[in-house]
């Protein structure tokens, strides 16, 4: 079965093939290649040695926002919602529930938010401390850019949170370059096409240390699980993690970096969705997004107007043939979510969308004969 979906995503053989073994997550050999794994994605992310550091969580994107959110928002203050999809609409939400106060900037799930718009709703409102910004919208596939975004919050003095849990890997991000952000946040699956089960941060150091304590949850304290890796050592985690899914995520990064890294992977991610969204709109599909908005992950669709239609009966005439797509939706309007990224090529796009002609015409030739 080769997978479409936004996550988990496609993997190459060998990085499940890495978790098929009993490791010890504290034994000696061990520790060195957690820490390793600590350097490379610090690297990835553009981050320096010693200004910042890569701080890991057990679990998914959504458990690494709230971390940060609890670690650098001081409670009860506000942070900025830019909302143009379900991921911002998670981020209020879980700022909300951990007693902060989202202020929420709505905006067309169409397009990414403008510097302007920021800056505008920034000096409206002098309380608000951080901007908490989703990079990739897995929603309808818009992307939000963090650089154009981050300058308007820097102007501002104020600070910025990024989810880039669908975009990190692939498109182009450079911390170094970002003095205002306290954190970027991604997680082993997705772009970097490792297994799921393990989110990161990577975070300034001296503002992180300045902040342990401040979360209200021993587990969510990013400053606490920063001030381990100085006091226990950065190949030592603070409880049990999913150790075989950080070595199977080793495995994806040494394979990212034989790609060529994030130039090879985003190339790569961008024919596949030229592919994609070309095949669907000669298949009568249209498309949710602009073509000058369209991201390069997801590939969002409208339904068809179909006798007989129903996302799911689609999505399991695609699985029968050898495909798995989302059988939910995330828009306002009903959708069909189609991923570009995992590790997956070209030649596997062509053959999706001749699956997905084919499905379509079943579904067609089923409400013929009812």
């Amino acid at each position: 079965m080769i997978l479409l979906t936004p996550g988990p995503v496609q993997t190459s053989p060998e990085v499940p093939a890495a978790a098929a073994c009993d490791i010890a997550p504290w034994d000696r050999e061990f520790s060195p290649e957690y820490a390793g794994i600590r350097d490379a994605v610090r690297e990835i992310a553009g981050g320096k040695p010693g200004e910042h550091a890569t701080l890991p969580l057990q679990g998914c994107g959504h458990f690494m926002v709230e971390a940060a959110v609890r670690t650098f928002v001081e409670p009860g203050a506000k942070i900025l919602v830019p909302n143009n999809g379900q991921y911002a609409e998670r981020i209020a939400r879980l700022a909300e529930e951990c007693g902060r106060m989202p202020v929420v900037l709505p905006v067309p799930d169409t397009r990414g938010v403008t510097a302007e718009e920021v800056a505008a709703a920034l000096a409206g409102d002098p309380a608000i401390t951080h901007v908490g910004l989703v990079h990739s919208e897995t929603g309808s596939g818009i992307v939000n850019d963090p650089a154009v975004v981050g300058a308007a919050v820097r102007a501002a003095g104020r600070r910025m949170i990024l989810d880039s849990v669908s975009a990190f890997g692939a498109l182009p991000l450079d911390i170094a370059a970002m003095p205002e952000c306290d954190a970027v946040l991604f997680t082993s699956n997705k772009c970097l096409e490792g297994l799921p089960g393990i989110g990161f941060a990577v975070c300034p150091v001296e503002r992180t240390r300045a902040r342990r304590g401040q979360a209200g949850s021993w587990c969510f304290d990013l400053g606490d699980v920063l001030w381990h890796g100085e006091n226990k050592g950065w190949g030592s985690f603070r409880f049990t993690p999913p150790v075989q899914a950080l070595r199977a995520f080793g495995v994806a990064v040494e394979a990212y970096r034989r790609e060529g890294g994030q130039a090879a992977r985003l190339a790569r991610y961008q024919e596949n969705m030229r592919i994609l969204r070309d095949g669907a709109v000669a298949l009568g599909l249209r498309p949710y997004l602009d073509t000058a908005h369209q991201g390069p992950i997801i590939l969002t669709l409208h339904e068809p107007d179909l006798a007989g239609w129903s996302l799911q009966g689609f999505t399991d005439a695609l699985k029968r043939r050898g495909f798995l797509i989302s059988n939910f939706h995330t828009t306002p309007t009903p959708s069909i979510r189609i991923a570009a990224i995992g590790a997956n090529t070209p030649e596997v796009m062509h053959r999706a969308v001749s699956a997905m002609g084919e499905a379509l015409q079943e579904l067609r030739e089923v409400r013929a004969a009812a």
